[in-house]
């Protein structure tokens, strides 16, 4: 599954299930943004309290992969909500991920 996400993007989800902030962040332009069911959010904080602060995780599900690994369907865990299926999309500059949108799928 993961040589069907764009390199890139493995990067992220690697970390994000790793639970690696300074990874996570690390592959993030240093202006990054989000969205979370179409709603714009603070990424950092958004991230803090959805991700690391509540032990995220994420199974892709490797029928749903689109847009070249760049679009994705996932099984998305933390310790605040549940589990939950959300979908995933993700802008790349260069070996960077510039932004992410998700919501539920």
């Amino acid at each position: 599954m993961a040589d069907q996400l764009d390199p890139v993007v493995a990067t992220l989800v690697d970390a994000l299930n790793a639970g690696d902030r300074a990874a996570f962040f690390g592959v993030l332009t240093d202006d990054a943004t989000m969205s979370d069911d179409g709603t714009d959010r603070d990424l950092r904080q958004w991230v803090d309290g959805e991700v690391f602060g509540s032990n995220g995780r994420m199974t892709v599900d490797p029928d749903s992969i689109s847009d070249g690994g760049r679009a994705f369907v996932a099984d998305y865990a933390n310790d605040r909500w549940g589990s939950m299926r959300t979908a995933w999309r993700f802008t790349v500059a260069g070996d960077k991920v510039g932004r992410f949108e998700t919501g539920q799928a």
